[in-house]
């Protein structure tokens, strides 16, 4: 955003601005006072267990011009009824100024991923402005539209929910011409009581695409055609099987970094090399190439753009480590995204043995038996030479992978995590380790912690 004066500001997300001097202007933000920069506006946000406001003097001393609030607190502020609101208010300034198409991508799992690949695989049309990271909350990703310049040609915003209501109001004010579901999981589960609430949830996207919009969805999802009667515009839809419009046709892995997949998009060849393993990412690829088709670029070049896309960390990362390799996919946790990755360790070779560290997987609700049993019976049948189960509900892991073939000597439980520094350190040069569970856990920090010694 350029530097804005604060009155100005101010009137576009209808606040008051008291204390400022004249010629302060605003042009960049914070939202955690120990990450202010000289010049920033401090956002003052009550969260569950801490309230910005009390962060305020903090942010002032660290060199914010002020902050936004909701109410009167000591230094210069922008007072707002509602933050939330004010900083929707504030985005839609920006949307409205922009003319080209904005893609928006939600899901249960590969939200980023996807993210990224859409980005890359629609670069031939010039700039692109994409979600930093995964700033895509109620209130990260207004913040998104401060960034937009006069060069950008897309847009591709990623929108997360916890809840019902989330998505509408990001596509409020984002106003998508393009909505992609990546799949409908598991993820939130209990704020929304089951999948078809997870399903409504995401729905909204679908819901806010306008008549003339495109509805990008997973061909193997079994809520597919729920999704379909969400949506007032054409659907388009990407995955492995016959009848997918986009559809890989072949997956590969060639290392442990990258694999290359080979697909058809309404009739049209494309090939693409992707930096990572696995055949649920090979899918995300799947949904760029349809989604690059749907804006004007060609499959195979939209294709070869994937190429140099670089994947945020956690997502299939590999890390080599004394004669050993780690796979680490501890961003998300739900069934689909476990039994996937436990796939992709069994496919990649490995000249020592396959091990795994299995997290549970929270926020599941009355859903969280029957999933935990899901993802062991994948584990029973992939055949890995030992797994270190960590979580009270990775018993029920346990026991389905031994009635599908493990044996209870491979199997072993860890009570913290430094049980999961030791069972990775104990790994002999050769070997191979999954290691996945809920992002709670914070398993990658057994991963790094040699590296923080």
């Amino acid at each position: 955003m350029n530097a804005t004066p604060v009155a100005e500001f101010a009137a576009w997300i209808e606040g008051q601005a008291v204390g400022f001097d004249q010629q302060t202007q605003i042009s960049s933000f914070a939202l955690d006072s120990s990450s202010v920069r000289p010049g920033d506006l401090f956002l003052a946000i009550r969260g569950a267990r801490v309230d910005g406001h009390e962060f305020v003097p903090a942010a002032l001393s660290a060199g914010a011009v002020g902050a936004m609030t909701e109410m009167p607190v000591d230094g210069p502020y922008i007072l707002v009824d509602n933050l939330v609101h004010a900083l929707a208010k504030l985005a839609g300034h920006f949307r409205d100024q922009f003319e080209g198409p904005v893609i928006a991508i939600t899901g249960s799992a590969g939200k980023t991923t996807t993210k990224e690949f859409i980005a890359g695989a629609i670069s031939p049309m010039g700039s692109i402005l994409k979600t930093q990271g995964n700033r895509n909350s109620e209130y990260t990703a207004p913040l998104l539209w401060t960034d937009l310049e006069p060069g950008h040609k897309a847009v591709v915003i990623e929108m997360a929910m916890r809840g019902f209501n989330q998505i509408a109001h990001l596509a409020s004010f984002s106003k998508p011409s393009v909505g992609v579901i990546t799949n409908i999981g598991y993820a939130h589960m209990e704020m929304v009581g089951s999948r078809h609430g997870i399903a409504v949830a995401k729905g909204e996207l679908l819901e806010a695409l306008p008549s003339y919009g495109t509805a990008v969805l997973w061909f193997e999802d079994d809520m597919l055609e729920w999704l379909r009667l969400w949506a007032n515009c054409s659907v388009l839809t990407f995955g492995y099987e016959d009848g997918a419009d986009c559809r890989i046709t072949s997956y590969r892995a060639l290392t442990w970094h990258s694999s290359v997949v080979e697909g058809t998009c309404n009739g049209r060849p494309w090939e693409a090399q992707i930096p990572a393993a696995g055949r649920h990412i090979a899918v995300n690829a799947a949904a760029a190439v349809l989604t690059a088709d749907v804006m004007g670029v060609d499959p195979a070049m939209a294709a070869l753009q994937l190429k140099s896309v670089v994947l945020p960390p956690m997502r299939m990362e590999v890390i080599e480590r004394r004669g050993t390799t780690i796979l680490l996919d501890n961003y998300n946790a739900s069934p689909p995204s476990m039994i996937a990755a436990i796939e992709t360790l069994a496919e990649l070779p490995v000249s020592g043995r396959r091990l795994a560290v299995i997290g549970e997987m929270r926020e599941l609700g009355e859903y969280t038996e029957a999933a935990h049993r899901s993802v062991g019976v994948a584990l029973g049948e992939a055949h890995y030479d030992k797994v270190l189960f960590y979580g009270p509900s990775t018993v029920l892991t346990a026991e389905e992978a031994i009635r599908h073939g493990m044996t209870r000597a491979s199997i072993a439980m860890a009570n913290s995590i430094d049980d999961v520094e030791s069972f990775l350190d104990e790994m002999q040069p050769g070997d191979a380790a999954l290691v996945k569970g809920s992002r709670a856990l914070e398993l990658e920090n057994a991963v790094h912690r040699e590296a923080q010694h």
